[in-house]
């Protein structure tokens, strides 16, 4: 996927004004809209200019395009990475996901139904306030345990002068036992005022921090489980860590590289949308570096004493 430089564009510095962004906008718009336009690219064009403005003219979204395109230029090879958007608050729903595809890819990417899951005040709750949505990263720890944890978040606004300003706010949130990736957790009346009737509340979606040894998929959790190649040829008893302790496991002789062994209900422990998910320890054959003296005689005696070959078509045998 390619980044789009939205600035370029619209052709607006950066630190561009919201009005100078709805400036430029019209103006190009005259240039290009279709209806009016002899320029032979004038449809895409145009359409490029309404993505680009959907994103600058909205600050919660322009303070997340801006952090995630930090550094970033036009044309390059780009994914956002893990978490890009954890941190801020965003009201509303976003786009849908048939919305977000009448534009780009890299568009749908960073701004599809993903973003701003709220659920805004419908046609019976006219003066209530709008709900917000905020993604936060926690640590996979917290899924079996619960934790309390004090989670600040940032709030893209328009400043007097017309620029993108940001102000901060703390919560002491209360992460409940079980939870796992996408789960929203509600706090009640945290949103947007409402008129004259109660305020919005606001979402905070979970997503786990990336770690070096676990993984999670829905409440199953995969843990790489690093062997000796003596304890993984000959089968042994490990002690492995896990994310709530540690747990002793029985390794198969022969065990190859990949391989899973399954503990079951040892995933995100179950609360009352479902049961605990699995625990899949994945082996990883870790060898003793040939800089050690011993280390390296052994290897040049399996070398010249073991007719094996790991490319061969039988059992590893030449």
């Amino acid at each position: 996927m390619e980044f789009k430089d939205y600035y370029q564009v619209l052709g607006v510095d950066r630190n561009a004004t919201a009005d100078e962004i709805k400036k430029a906008f019209r103006r190009l718009a005259r240039k290009y809209h279709p209806d009016v336009s002899k320029e032979a690219d004038a449809e895409a064009r145009m359409k490029e200019l309404n993505e680009a403005f959907a994103v600058l003219s909205d600050p919660e979204k322009r303070a997340a395009y801006d952090q995630v395109g930090r550094g970033a230029h036009a044309g390059q090879e780009f994914r956002p990475p893990p978490g890009w958007d954890a941190g801020f608050e965003f009201s509303g729903t976003g786009f849908s996901d048939a919305e977000a595809a009448g534009f780009s890819d890299f568009f749908s990417e960073l701004f599809g139904q993903h973003m701003g899951r709220g659920r805004a005040g419908g046609a019976a709750f006219r003066t209530r306030g709008e709900d917000h949505h905020a993604k936060i990263m926690l640590d996979i720890e917290d899924a079996y345990r619960g934790a309390r944890r004090t989670i600040s978040l940032r709030v893209p606004r328009v400043d007097a002068t017309g620029h993108l300003a940001m102000s901060e706010h703390t919560l002491d949130v209360q992460i409940p036992k079980g939870v796992y990736e996408g789960r929203l957790i509600r706090l009640a009346g945290q949103g947007s005022p409402g008129a004259g009737g109660p305020p919005g509340d606001l979402y905070l979606e979970v997503q786990f921090a990336p770690h070096p040894r676990y993984r999670a998929e829905g409440r199953d959790v995969y843990a790489t489980l690093p062997l000796a190649p003596w304890e993984a040829a000959l089968g042994a008893q490990v002690q492995a860590a896990v994310p709530d302790g540690t747990v002793e496991v029985r390794i198969p002789a022969g065990t190859q590289s990949g391989r899973k062994l399954r503990l079951k209900g040892r995933g995100i422990p179950g609360n009352g949308t479902g049961g605990s998910g699995d625990l899949y320890l994945v082996a990883e054959i870790v060898l003793p570096s040939a800089a050690d003296p011993k280390a390296r005689a052994l290897y040049e005696s399996m070398a010249r004493e073991l007719n094996f070959n790991p490319r061969g078509t039988h059992g590893g045998r030449s």
